[in-house]
């Protein structure tokens, strides 16, 4: 059996993970001298009522390198498949493969998504596909690097301040995208960086904005359509009710609240899609 790791990042709720039989290295986040471990000491409505509650700008890190080390040699010789939070985001590939190494762990595989929230989840769940369709694990990490150029996420954001404040968008980019009443459009890039693609006036066209872009890039019908949200639940099911009319099939737990490793650079007030497009199509 091939095991496989995640980092919290991927927003996976303990039941969850447990149920998949996948294991998880939490990010951490600082409240000025308080530090807590994402799904250890921290939830994600504790989070927010944290932030909203202005106890000051959070700070994330990425794991330590031993608690790395602790699940990989707990693999007993068996194939290890880590999917971590995109390189261009967070340190965490960079110390899961100095762990990797200083181990010699040749049967590890330590893959970048490329993404975060529910796009590095899509990327976990299609590992765990993989592994229960009995692939081992360097046929599991050759197929993911194939696989996530195909996750589309798009999301609509209160402001841009918590990104340019986490050094995850540069200044001008911040300057243009930054104007009253406007809601930035984000996406996370083939590269895996965060850009900003637009603006709409108000979270209503701004939802209207993201039903466009599954329009112009439809998703894969195998796979799910997850609807994210960081604060509210209820701008998560109005989200989902909307791309309901408009003919997808969206559960009620396909619905996902960004963690803390995520919710600290997009801060509150968001809500986004990600999902698998259909093989031939091309994205922006």
């Amino acid at each position: 059996m091939v095991r496989i790791i995640t980092d919290s990042a991927a927003d996976f709720e303990p039941e969850e993970l447990k149920k998949m039989n996948v294991a998880c290295v939490p990010l951490s986040v600082s409240f000025g001298q308080a530090e807590y471990q994402e799904n250890i000491n921290l939830s994600k409505n504790a989070f927010y009522e944290m932030l909203l509650a202005g106890n000051g700008f959070p700070c994330t890190s990425q794991p330590s390198p031993g608690a790395f080390e602790r699940l990989f040699v707990q693999g007993k010789g068996e194939d290890t498949v880590m999917v971590t939070l995109s390189s261009a985001l967070s340190g965490t590939w960079q110390g899961a493969r100095a762990a990797k190494e200083r181990l010699g762990a040749r049967n590890c595989y330590v893959v970048d998504s490329r993404n975060a929230t529910g796009g590095q989840r899509l990327v976990v769940e299609e590992a765990v596909r993989l592994r229960d369709a009995g692939k081992n694990g360097k046929e599991i990490a050759r197929a993911l690097e194939v696989f996530r150029k195909r996750i589309a996420l798009y999301a609509c954001i209160d402001t841009l301040e918590y990104l340019y404040r986490g050094g995850r968008i540069p200044r001008s980019a911040y300057v243009l995208g930054s104007a009253a009443r406007l809601k930035p459009i984000i996406t996370v890039t083939q590269e895996g960086l965060v850009e900003n693609i637009g603006k709409a006036l108000g979270l209503e066209r701004g939802m209207e904005s993201l039903a466009q872009k599954l329009e112009k890039l439809p998703p894969d019908p195998a796979y799910p359509i997850y609807i994210m949200y960081t604060d509210s639940p209820d701008n998560g099911e109005r989200f989902a009710a909307r791309l309901k009319k408009k003919g997808y099939k969206i559960s009620r737990r396909r619905l996902i609240q960004v963690g803390a490793a995520i919710g600290s650079h997009i801060g509150p007030g968001g809500v986004g899609v990600v999902y698998v497009a259909a093989e031939g199509e091309n994205r922006e």
